[in-house]
């Protein structure tokens, strides 16, 4: 039986959900978003316990996370435009229930294989639910304060949902199985397909064909460079296994822009960059996305192999991050709707300057509560005004219909954005260590020595990598209210 929802329409024919509904629809899209960002931590920490049960090989452990990255980075654009195409509604359920069926079956895996596959789809489902639960809050709030809170609450959940997949992880692991930090979305996944169409008006399709050779192209483009910068970490820059993929992928993201240019129903119109400010929030999140990478796959390893920290206390000393991000979200969408988004993009960046350099510094035996947890916090803080203010950007003045594919891209910058810097920086601190080793005596001491000596070289690229995104925020984004209202981009004809 169909489910009716109350809407009110707004300027331009949007509807969205009743008053009363708005906060219910605002839970169930960032219980959604929620979902999909914890996943890639929570099972982090449970590679341990993953290895030994299915009796993974090193190599093939990595899939259990790259399984997920290449469907999830590979498919985001397309995901994002499909809500445009066909109903944001209808393709967040979609997303939902594959994201809720790989779950399961992941949860119920008795072999290495069962278990990627199962990853793989939830890498689909969480392509479409990312970037059309964005879109969803664009169409659902009206422009301005409404939104700006909405969306300070969406970029808060986005921000924190690592750190908090950490501890989840670490509870779940020690306490229960590391089955369970997948099965634990199934009924929370249920519930927000029960919930969703009660809750979210129905948004009509865009009249039209989907552009299947542009698809075809920038999936696999897109798919290739995640595997090629994936493989740069273990394998080397000079590896053919890094290479050959890069290299393909740079070959299939040219070719989808030459179809884009010719497509009378472009996937992707290219207009949509013309606009200053939204192409800059799209390089800060980039870049914040490179820096991020660092500061979770480093420190987790640093409080771990060197201050000899459980995976519970791990999860548990990363639990100020939520702090942060949220402080750093909720001040943020209060203030741009008066001082514009230069302002806090900008001084977020700082916070993310001073909290990595600030990292860089990190010995062997650095205190926890003195040398480490300050800088954590400063680039918490940081996350959560970038986090909104790029948000509120990319989604500011869109053409309704095409809010799916500026989400897509945001998700997409900072998706490579994470996969690049981690390759780069994971590259340089394996370096910076092998260095340090090549005339000392390897003794436990030293190699502890040279380990933090890599993680604070890596953290003091992150800090340069911040300094960057400083630099865009002040040039690319207008200063003032009028900063967040940015044209139009003109349908595709």
């Amino acid at each position: 039986m169909a489910t009716s929802v109350s809407v009110v329409r707004r300027a331009g024919g949007a509807t969205g959900p009743e008053a009363g509904k708005l906060g219910l629809a605002l839970l169930v899209i960032a219980i959604a978003q929620l979902m999909v960002v914890l996943d890639t931590a929570i099972v982090n920490i449970a590679l341990p316990s993953i290895q030994w049960a299915l009796r993974f090989t090193p190599t093939g452990l990595e899939w259990v996370v790259n399984g997920y990255a290449l469907a999830f980075g590979g498919l985001l654009l397309l995901g994002g435009r499909a809500g445009d195409l066909f109903g944001r509604r209808r393709v967040f359920i979609i997303g939902v229930l594959v994201f809720t069926l790989g779950s399961l079956a992941g949860g119920f895996a008795t072999s290495a294989s069962w278990l990627i596959a199962a990853r793989v789809a939830q890498g689909v489902g969480g392509a479409i639910v990312a970037p059309t639960a964005l879109s969803l809050v664009a169409v659902t709030f009206p422009e301005g304060p409404a939104r700006n809170r909405a969306l300070g609450v969406y970029a808060a959940v986005s921000g924190a949902g690592g750190a908090l997949g950490l501890l989840l992880g670490g509870l779940i692991t020690n306490y229960f199985s590391w089955r369970w930090v997948l099965f634990v979305n199934v009924p929370i996944g249920i519930l927000l397909a029960f919930v969703a169409p009660r809750v979210l008006a129905a948004s009509e399709g865009k009249p039209g064909r989907l552009d299947l050779p542009g698809a075809i192209s920038v999936t696999a483009g897109m798919s290739l460079l995640v595997y090629g910068l994936s493989k740069a970490a273990t394998s080397g820059w000079s590896s053919s296994l890094t290479l050959g993929p890069i290299g393909a992928a740079v070959v299939l993201l040219t070719t989808f822009i030459v179809i884009e240019l010719r497509s009378a129903q472009p996937l992707m119109p290219l207009r949509i960059f013309a606009s200053r400010n939204r192409s800059g929030a799209y390089a800060v999140r980039f870049l914040i996305g490179a820096a991020l990478a660092s500061l979770l796959f480093f420190l987790t390893q640093f409080m771990q192999n060197i201050l000899g920290y459980s995976p519970l206390k791990a999860g548990l000393a990363f639990l100020p991050i939520t702090v942060g991000v949220a402080i750093g979200a909720q001040l943020a969408s209060r203030l741009i709707g008066r001082l514009g988004a230069r302002l806090p993009m900008s001084i977020g960046s700082l916070a993310g300057v001073l909290g990595f350099f600030g990292l860089s510094r990190i010995t062997e035996h650095s205190s926890y509560v003195t040398e480490v947890l300050p800088f954590v916090m400063a680039v918490a803080f940081g996350l959560g005004l970038i986090f909104v203010s790029t948000t509120i950007v990319s989604v500011a003045g869109i053409a309704a219909n095409e809010s799916g594919l500026s989400s897509a891209l945001l998700n997409v910058g900072q998706q490579l954005g994470g996969s690049m810097g981690l390759a780069v920086l994971g590259t340089i601190a394996a370096t910076v260590t092998r260095n340090d080793l090549l005339s000392a005596v390897p003794t436990r001491a030293v190699v502890m020595g040279a380990i933090t000596a890599g993680y604070g070289t890596a953290f003091t690229i992150a800090g340069v990598i911040a300094v960057v995104s400083v630099v865009i925020a002040i040039a690319a984004i207008t200063g003032g209210r009028a900063g967040n209202r940015i044209e139009s981009v003109p349908e595709a004809a």
